[in-house]
């Protein structure tokens, strides 16, 4: 079996706490894993209106947002100033690449790009992600090579501004294989690294955490190229002790973990890249459309 590590990082919490956890615990076991991050005011307060849409309160509960996140965190850009996260954290997210993980775009504003993006004009998501883009190189003194959307959103902008931006790879999607993505009627050129895997979030309350692990070995053994993608603020924080033993029965199953960054280059090489076609649908666990690979 195979499984490589994308962490989404979507607070400012989730970034000076459950950052450097995670970095710690990859790196004790020498696992390799690509970071993405939000580089903007963490508006995660404002996220709370999304209580009116369906199954979003439901998730929260069985996940236990509240607990998992913290109270502040959930009234930044409300009742509390939003924190720039960049700004305050940029130490922490040069240690990371210090680490020798691979980092990346996650989002400039993770509240606007996961609730906006699709009523967003194409001039106004290039000039969101263009901020991202510009606050990697200042944090990291070099251009970004890959990008991970927020709540797995996509439009036809949000493909257009990889493509202008020269991506190695993004992993926006959920899916089974990599793929170069058709959406809206276009191909476009970035390829798609998928996410394979039901997130710790999704599954919180519905599966006993016990089990989690073994339905998450008994997937992987069936894909070519699992992905999980774990949070900074879950993984990296409540569960983190749940991740560390996760990891750590992974080897003893004699797991590969490889990186998302060695897969793109390989696949591109090959010159042998399956295009699918992209469509936003309801996701099990999640609330909302997520955009999923057709297959």
């Amino acid at each position: 079996m195979k499984l490589a590590i994308k962490v989404d990082v979507d607070t400012y919490r989730g970034t000076d706490v459950g950052v450097p956890k995670l970095a710690e615990i990859l790196k004790r076991r020498s696992v390799p894993a690509t970071f993405l991050f939000s580089f903007g005011p963490d508006n995660t307060g404002k996220a709370l209106r999304r209580i009116f849409r369906k199954g979003f309160l439901k998730k929260c509960l069985r996940s236990n947002v509240a607990g998992n996140y913290g109270i502040k965190t959930l009234l930044y850009g409300t009742l509390l100033k939003a924190p720039k996260i960049a700004k305050l954290c940029s130490a922490k997210m040069k240690q990371v690449d210090a680490d020798g993980f691979e980092c990346g775009i996650h989002s400039w504003d993770h509240f606007k790009w996961q609730d906006y993006l699709c009523s967003m004009r194409s001039t106004e998501v290039d000039t969101e992600f263009t901020r991202a883009l510009a606050e990697f190189e200042k944090v990291f003194f070099r251009q970004a090579k890959c990008c991970g959307s927020p709540g797995w959103q996509v439009a036809e902008g949000s493909f257009e501004a990889e493509d202008k931006a020269g991506l190695l790879y993004a992993s926006d999607t959920r899916g089974l294989y990599p793929f170069i993505p058709e959406f809206g009627g276009r191909k476009f050129k970035t390829l798609q690294i998928p996410t394979t895997l039901p997130t710790l979030d999704e599954v919180l309350g519905r599966v006993k955490l016990a089990e989690m692990s073994d339905m998450l070995f008994e997937k992987m053994g069936r894909q070519e190229n699992p992905v999980l993608t774990v949070h900074a603020e879950l993984e990296g924080m409540a569960y983190a002790g749940w991740f560390e033993k996760f990891l750590d029965e992974a080897a003893g199953r004699g797991v590969e973990f490889y990186s998302l960054e060695s897969l793109a280059c390989e696949l591109l090489q090959s010159g042998r890249i399956p295009v699918c076609r992209v469509e936003m649908a309801e996701f099990e666990g999640r609330s909302g459309l997520l955009a999923q690979q057709v297959i």
